[in-house]
């Protein structure tokens, strides 16, 4: 039982997370919904999952931030999907949320990995 609890936060993201990883997927390339989630789940290894019942509100709310822009195209199954790419403040909103996270992954690794 308790391996089936394990394996249920595998995968799960850090509060705060996702929208910085759906910016740093779209600073690449232009994706639609699925992409961007299969794109963090094999870059991350398989380690992150992103479920659509949390990915397609944050790319509504990066949205409505003005943080991406879209456009309706047709999937490489010739579906309609919408094309989200990362605008300007979308990429100063980057850059910020990268210091942000090399700062605080930093002392978490120090007070880790320093004797206590």
């Amino acid at each position: 039982m308790g391996n089936k609890k394990q394996s249920a936060a595998e995968g799960e993201l850090l509060p705060g997370t996702l929208d910085m990883l759906i910016l740093r997927i779209l600073s690449q390339n232009v994706m639609h919904g699925y992409d961007i989630a299969e794109s963090i789940k094999r870059v991350s290894g398989d380690a992150l999952k992103v479920e659509e019942g949390a990915l397609y509100p944050a790319l509504h709310r990066l949205e409505l931030r003005g943080l991406l822009a879209s456009d309706w195209g047709h999937s490489t199954n010739n579906r309609r999907a919408k094309y989200y790419r990362l605008t300007p403040p979308g990429r100063k909103r980057l850059a910020a949320e990268t210091e942000k996270w090399e700062r605080l992954s930093a002392a978490i690794s120090r007070v880790m990995l320093e004797p206590a």
